[in-house]
């Protein structure tokens, strides 16, 4: 690969792509939905059959999406105006007896605002390969997570930390003034900024470890998709691999992210932690922020067991279990994680708002499905937890978020239907939900925009039942804060 003649295939490069229409709708209706799920399930049978009729779309899809050896009179064709000994020669394809391959993944893809192409490394999903110490992952189910749980409010700048090939720097373009990405391994940031110039954007690229090229500068908001991956500190693989012992490339990236955010930044982070005997994995991720300046909220989306955790990314190294000498490495990461404690392996998200106040922190677990995407959530929970620290709640209005319901759930018993439990459940966003008692659904029934205080419908429930209300409102407000916190009720 040849990053300066790469770029200057470009141009020609990108106008094959669009007469072809090489973009996500097009595949998507040319393949249909059934042949389109078999290529996300990489079979391509089912995928090389429905292409043979589609021209110098199909020659693209046979060539960049399924790996095959393709006639150079066919890739020709497809690939006019670029040639394909330019193409060749800038390590864009390979040759071999009169055949024509892809020698890099080419994708389209739709980060949100339109359809875009990114380059990365061939991988072993089509047909079988060794993966380099260097090799740049493509877009991934962890990248296209990270990509659809970012904020995409306007900020002026951006920094993706390790950035692989570039692909939530290429989405930062769409909400970013300037984007900055950064990457150790110089083959990614040599890919990135071909993928950039064929899409046409123009993003700062810095090779270097961590935060060590933006040393000293700060940005409206960070992202990162780290080689988060738990494990001994070695690095077989730099796009999953950090040479840091179990959870420090984590830890790494939620301790420092705070020093390069500007007043008002965020972050959004993919990161992992290790469940240890006798430890909550809340004061763990806690014990890595600093205690003023960051309001944190943290989401755990998957917990793994040590066993499930490193067969899944062996599999993802290419390595069979089955195979004596892949068995030896399974063995002693198993004893690794073992000599540790570790019991489980938690996944999830990490948003940071950088403020001028004592830290506050939120980690909870959040494993149940939900559609929306939790991006601009975060904004809107940092802009509560604000909200929080600025007002006393007993002096507020609040009114109920308009997707909140009230849920009963009853079960049969000897004397008929008995209620086991109440319910408030947010109908979109997250989908939090909290058990609450008839007391409290009476407060919540009671929140209007134009009526009483939190203060004076505590003292009128206190009185209809006579309980005190001095202890109904030591109870009421954190409870308060809670239901703020997760939007099910909202300030008036």
């Amino acid at each position: 690969m040849n990053r300066n003649t790469l770029l200057s295939i470009c141009p020609p490069l990108r106008e094959a792509l669009r007469r072809n229409r090489y973009d996500t709708d097009t595949l998507l209706a040319t393949l249909g939905p059934d042949i389109h799920a078999a290529l996300s399930r990489n079979e391509p049978v089912p995928v090389r059959r429905a292409s043979a009729g589609c021209g110098d779309l199909g020659t693209l899809i046979r060539l960049f999406l399924l790996g095959d050896d393709c006639p150079t009179v066919e890739v020709a064709a497809a690939l006019d105006p670029l040639d394909v000994e330019a193409a060749v020669d800038a390590g864009l394809l390979g040759r071999d007896a009169g055949m024509v391959r892809a020698a890099l993944d080419l994708r389209p893809i739709d980060t949100g605002a339109g359809n875009r192409w990114v380059l990365s490394d061939l991988d072993g999903s089509m047909r079988p390969r060794d993966a380099a110490i260097d090799h740049v992952i493509g877009v991934g189910h962890a990248s296209l997570s990270l990509l659809q749980a970012t904020p995409t409010a306007p900020v002026r700048t951006l920094l993706d930390i390790g950035t692989g090939c570039g692909i939530q720097a290429l989405h930062g373009t769409s909400y970013s003034q300037s984007v900055t990405a950064t990457d150790l391994n110089g083959r990614a940031v040599d890919l990135t900024a071909v993928t950039m110039a064929l899409n046409e954007e123009d993003v700062e690229l810095l090779t270097g470890s961590w935060f060590d090229p933006v040393e000293g500068r700060t940005f409206d908001q960070v992202v990162a998709n780290p080689p988060f991956v738990v494990s001994r500190a070695t690095v077989g693989h730099t796009y999953r691999d950090s040479g840091l012992d179990l959870d420090g490339a984590s830890k790494l990236m939620i301790s420092r992210t705070p020093d390069y955010l500007a007043p008002g930044g965020t972050a959004a982070l993919l990161a992992s932690w290790v469940h240890v005997a006798g430890e909550d994995w809340r004061t763990r991720v806690a014990s890595w922020l600093p205690a003023h300046g960051i309001d944190a909220w943290v989401v755990q989306r998957d917990v793994a067991d040590p066993a499930l955790y490193v067969g899944t990314w062996m599999r993802d190294g290419g390595l069979d279990t089955k195979d004596p000498s892949a068995a030896v490495t399974a063995e002693e990461w198993l004893d690794h994680l073992d000599s540790a404690d570790v019991e489980g392996v938690g996944f999830g998200f990490v948003y940071l708002r950088r403020t001028d106040a004592p830290s506050d922190l939120l980690a909870e677990d959040l494993t149940h499905g939900f559609d929306d995407p939790l991006g601009a959530e975060a904004l809107a929970y940092f802009d509560r937890v604000a909200w929080l620290r600025q007002n006393d709640v007993l002096t507020a209005r609040f009114q109920v978020q308009e997707s909140t319901a009230l849920e009963r759930v009853f079960l049969p018993g000897e004397e008929g239907w008995t209620q086991v439990v109440a319910r408030l459940h947010r109908g979109n966003g997250p989908a939090w939900q909290h058990e609450i008692d008839d007391l409290v659904a009476s407060l919540v029934a009671g929140m209007r925009s134009d009526g009483l205080v939190l203060e004076e419908l505590i003292e009128l429930l206190a009185a209809a039942h006579d309980t005190d209300a001095a202890d109904l409102a030591e109870s009421a407000i954190p409870l308060v804060h809670s239901l703020v916190r997760h939007g099910l009720v909202l300030p008036a």
